[in-house]
């Protein structure tokens, strides 16, 4: 790994443990982040019922695996756990990590969460291996390397044969954020499409690092070689981004209206393609 890169890590793990504190709060009392959050629970479940490998979470068989990337302070992982799964909480912010134990323990999920405190970029130095029935990075995490496609190639031994991977990344032009020049926010409107190889500027908790934006074809063709596209969905494309704040209480049937046209939509192109992530799933060959 580039010393740039190193440092970027190091930069994004404090900013990250920092926040650990305040991050369950904010995600419990932001209602796009709730709806964020089912669509992607329920887009996994719905490919991991259809494929062999999570067959069992719903035919009584082996106790399915998730390996989660940039599990943070374990809400994803309590709600997988408590649906049958046994899921290896991976982070590289100590302060999240240590967040994700003390969730767990309050919540009597030890015994189905397990953690390491481990980057993605370095997934060859993991203790539990696998393999995984899913491998499973929420929120776009992925996007705080600049080397995702050496990532993405170090996930085939780690998961089973018709396994499944299911990512949500931040993608290279996003409709509702672009609009943001019409209110002035001339540098948030366009820092996807000027990020380039160097990555975007950004910051939490004081901590500055970069991220970079990646297509839905970039991590296909990074995967094609063991992994088969099962599906792309747009999340967040008519639905406005989690950061435009009280938008659903301040504007209820805009807000219904939104949710059902990006149910109806959400997997056709251009809407697929323009949101402020997308949900990408894939099945090994």
């Amino acid at each position: 790994m580039e010393l740039r890169e190193q440092l970027n890590e190091t930069e994004t793990a404090r900013a990250f443990s920092r926040q650990a504190e305040i991050f369950d709060a904010y995600d419990a009392g932001n209602t796009i982040n709730q709806y964020k959050r089912q669509r992607v629970r329920k887009h996994v479940l719905r490919h991991l019922a259809a494929g062999d490998a999570g067959s069992t979470v719903y035919a009584g068989g082996a106790e399915p695996t998730i390996l989660e990337l940039n599990a943070g302070t374990g809400i994803d992982a309590a709600y997988f756990a408590s649906k049958g799964f046994s899921v290896h909480a991976t982070d590289i912010a100590e302060g999240m990590q240590e967040k994700l134990r003390e969730n767990m323990q309050r919540q009597g999920l030890s015994d189905k969460v397990t953690t390491e405190l481990c980057s993605f970029t370095a997934l060859d130095t993991l203790r539990q291996r696998g393999p995984y029935d899913l491998i499973f990075s929420n929120f776009a995490g992925l996007n705080c390397t600049g080397e995702l496609d050496k990532v993405l190639r170090s996930f085939a031994p780690l998961v089973k044969p018709g396994g499944q991977v299911t990512l949500v990344i931040l993608p290279g032009f996003c409709l509702w954020e672009t609009l943001l020049f019409l209110r002035g926010r001339w540098r948030t409107a366009f820092r996807r499409l000027i990020s380039g190889r160097k990555g975007t500027p950004s910051h939490v908790e004081g901590h500055h690092f970069r991220c970079w934006y990646y297509s839905s074809s970039y991590v296909v063709r990074a995967l094609k070689d063991s992994f088969d596209l099962l599906s792309v969905e747009g999340l967040c494309t008519m639905v406005p981004p989690s950061y435009i704040e009280h938008f659903a209480e301040q504007h209820p049937g805009a807000w219904r209206l939104l949710r059902e046209g990006e149910e109806r939509w959400k997997q056709r192109w251009p809407w697929k393609n323009i949101g402020d992530y997308y949900i990408i799933s894939f099945r090994k060959k």
